[in-house]
């Protein structure tokens, strides 16, 4: 029997210490988390805040009494104050002050990411908002219940702050949505898809303002009142902060291995570069199938997985990761889209020889009325013509789609492996010459 000290009880911490609960009952689990919660669903804050879901209380999806039934001694509001890798003791302070160290035989590091905070001024003003942990999706949920507040800017035009600007609008708010980039999403699609994304926005009265870097946060009293670019200044009785993510490296920065922007430095069993100690989830590095490398993909399905394999791995199980293809989607006023592998910008960046061939059409045949456009595109490498990414979008939900895409990259399928595929057909669903399959036949 060990005890295994895990650190930080969400995604990752969750599925290491289930699967080390529920496969090795004899092990001792302690949990530590600097939260009053854990499990938060945090990529459902959005349909919280924008009243699309009735109730918070379904986005946490375990509990302290759920680990505590199963055997696991739970410590939360806990801070870990330092780690003696050593020694193997971690030391913490607990709410009411009381300091304690806690010895392990392995240890998980689960602590994941921290907000990017912007260099710019104003950003400790009042009503400037991080939207990360539970709480913080309460205070702008107090702050858009007051009428006072009209108008708002959404710093950051990625999956979260083009959510939060849908939930703020969804509010009845003035939104404003700024990025340095010259589209939304661009780090997961191409221009063809984010276009349209962004006439989405548009479309539903959101004011985008792309190109455009903030430099101060302006207040009065100690409060936000408007925001200032390059281009301009305009009013804003709340600032949503969604520029990014960064590992949460304070614990073991100085002493584990890390990757060029700080995460923990993992092989494929979740190890460290210090023998008995584990990282997982948005803490730690992870291989990509479409890169054939290791790289950082902050995805709550990658923290999972990760999670898992770490757990086994801790009580004695070899298991390797089979690395990830970093799929992920988003729907927003009813348009759907969803990516898995590399876009252009990703692929021509780490080199590679890059085609791609597309195809838009309806998802179902012309005379069925529910129905919508499909746009499809497939990347793939012109040497070894092996995929390395798809693209998807439409109003109807063709997300399942984009998992077959992620086992052909992890498999390493090349592009003319699809042309012929065996797909089936049916108008309640598709048409007989299916978007996926006529995108293969156009490649060259």
């Amino acid at each position: 029997m060990s005890k295994i000290v895990l650190i930080g009880a969400n995604h990752a911490g969750i599925a290491a210490a289930n699967t080390i609960l529920d496969s090795y009952p004899d092990n001792e689990v302690v949990i530590i988390d600097k939260n009053s919660n854990l499990s938060y669903l945090g990529c459902g804050t959005a349909l919280w805040v924008g009243r699309q879901i009735d109730s918070y209380e379904h986005l946490f999806y375990t509990n302290k009494d759920s680990f505590e039934s199963k055997g696991a001694r739970i410590m939360m509001e806990t801070t870990v104050d330092s780690i003696d890798f050593d020694k193997k003791i971690v030391y913490t302070t607990h709410k009411d002050g009381e300091q304690s160290k806690e010895s392990y035989d392995k240890l998980i590091l689960a602590t994941g990411s921290v907000p990017i905070a912007p260099n710019i001024k104003g950003t400790d003003l009042k009503n400037v908002q991080f939207v990360k942990l539970f709480q913080d999706s309460q205070v702008a949920d107090t702050a858009l219940c007051n009428d006072t507040v009209t108008n708002v800017a959404v710093i950051g035009a990625g999956y979260i702050g083009v959510e939060m600007a849908e939930a703020i609008k969804r509010r009845g708010k003035n939104v404003r949505l700024f990025d340095a980039a010259d589209t939304s999403l661009s780090t997961y699609y191409d221009p063809w898809f984010t276009n349209d994304m962004d006439k989405v926005l548009t479309d539903n009265g959101i004011q985008t303002h792309y190109g455009e870097k903030v430099q101060s946060l302006n207040g009065e009293d100690g409060k936000v009142t408007s925001l200032t670019t390059d281009k301009g200044t305009y009013d804003a009785d709340l600032v949503v902060l969604a520029v990014g993510f960064a590992p949460n490296n304070s614990l073991g920065k100085d002493s584990i291995e890390t990757f060029e922007n700080g995460a923990y430095l993992v092989n494929l069993q979740q190890e460290t570069s210090i023998p008995d100690v584990y990282a997982v989830g948005d803490c730690a590095t992870i291989y990509s199938n479409a890169l054939e490398e290791t790289t950082y993909i902050a995805l709550a399905t990658n923290a999972v997985r990760s999670g898992i394999v770490a757990g086994h791995n801790a009580s004695g199980t070899p298991l390797e990761s089979i690395g990830v293809q970093g799929s992920n989607g988003i729907s927003i006023f009813g348009y759907n889209m969803v990516s898995t592998g590399l876009n252009l910008a990703a692929a021509k960046k780490a080199g590679f020889d890059v085609k791609y061939t597309e195809f838009e059409d309806l998802q179902k045949p012309g005379f069925i009325a529910d129905n919508g456009k499909v746009k499809i595109r497939i990347i793939y490498d012109a040497k070894s013509r092996r995929v390395l990414g798809a693209q998807m979008a439409s109003t109807q939900d063709i997300s399942m789609g984009i998992h077959m895409f992620s086992l052909a990259i992890e498999e390493k399928v090349t592009i003319d492996k699809l042309k012929l595929l065996d797909i089936f057909f049916l108008p309640h669903f598709n048409q007989p010459y299916n978007y996926i399959t006529m995108a293969a036949l156009s490649a060259e």
